[in-house]
C-alpha cells in the first residue's frame, strides 16, 4: 500500500464517499507517486505528468461515489483513470498540433525559408501561434477549433456552442484576422517585435 500505514483503502474510501477530506488526503499521499510514475511512462515531461496526476485525483473526488475499490485498494481505479486522462491529453495535443498546421501562414518576410530549416525554428513558430491563440477569447478559440480543426459548418458550431450562427461567422472572421495580424508581430520567442523599415 505504498509504505504508508493507516486504515486500508476500503475503510478510507467509505469515509471519502461521505465527504471526508482528510481521508482523501491519506489516499492521495498513499498513491500519488504511483499515479505520477504511471503518467510519466506516457508523457516524459514532468509537468504534463503532474497535470495528469492532479486531474486523476480530481476525478477520483468528483466521482467518489462510483469509484471501485479492488481487493482492498483504490489504486487500480486510479491507474485506469490515468490511462483515460492520458489518452485525452494526447488527443488534445494532436488536435492542437493539427490546428496549428491548418492556420494560414503569416505574411512572407525576408529569409522565410529559415522557418523550415530547423526543428527549433518550427517550434518557435508554433509557440508564436500558441501565444497568439492565448490572446483570443475562449469562445473564439472554441470556434476556431470547431470550424478550422473539426471542419464543422457555422450552423453545426452554433448548435454545439449554443450561439447564433451569425455570431459564429463574425467571430471566426475576426479571430482569423487577429491571428493574421499578431503572428508577424510576435516574431520568434524572445525576440523584440519588428518595426516598420527594419530588415
Amino acid at each position: 500500500m505504498g509504505g504508508i500505514s493507516g486504515p486500508d483503502d476500503d475503510a478510507l474510501w467509505r469515509q471519502v464517499v461521505a465527504g471526508d477530506g482528510d481521508a482523501f488526503t491519506l489516499i492521495f499521499d498513499r498513491h500519488r507517486d504511483a499515479v505520477f510514475r504511471h503518467a510519466g511512462r506516457k508523457f516524459q515531461l514532468s509537468h504534463v505528468a503532474e497535470d495528469i496526476t492532479a486531474m486523476v485525483f480530481y476525478e477520483a473526488w468528483r466521482k467518489r461515489v462510483f469509484v471501485r475499490v479492488v481487493d482492498g485498494s483504490v489504486l487500480p481505479w486510479l491507474l485506469v483513470t490515468t490511462n483515460y486522462v492520458a489518452r485525452n491529453q494526447a488527443r488534445h495535443e494532436r488536435r492542437h498540433r493539427s490546428l496549428l498546421a491548418r492556420l494560414p501562414a503569416p505574411e512572407p518576410v525576408d529569409d522565410i525559408a529559415d522557418v523550415f530549416v530547423h526543428d527549433d525554428t518550427r517550434e518557435r513558430r508554433a509557440a508564436d501561434v500558441r501565444r497568439a491563440l492565448a490572446t483570443l477569447r475562449p469562445l473564439d478559440r472554441d470556434i476556431l477549433t470547431l470550424c478550422v480543426l473539426e471542419e464543422m459548418t457555422a450552423r453545426q458550431a452554433a448548435a454545439v456552442l449554443d450561439v447564433p450562427e451569425g455570431t459564429i461567422k463574425s467571430r471566426l472572421s475576426r479571430a482569423k484576422t487577429r491571428l493574421g495580424v499578431l503572428l508577424p508581430v510576435l516574431g520568434p520567442v524572445g525576440a523584440r517585435p519588428a518595426t516598420e523599415g527594419t530588415h
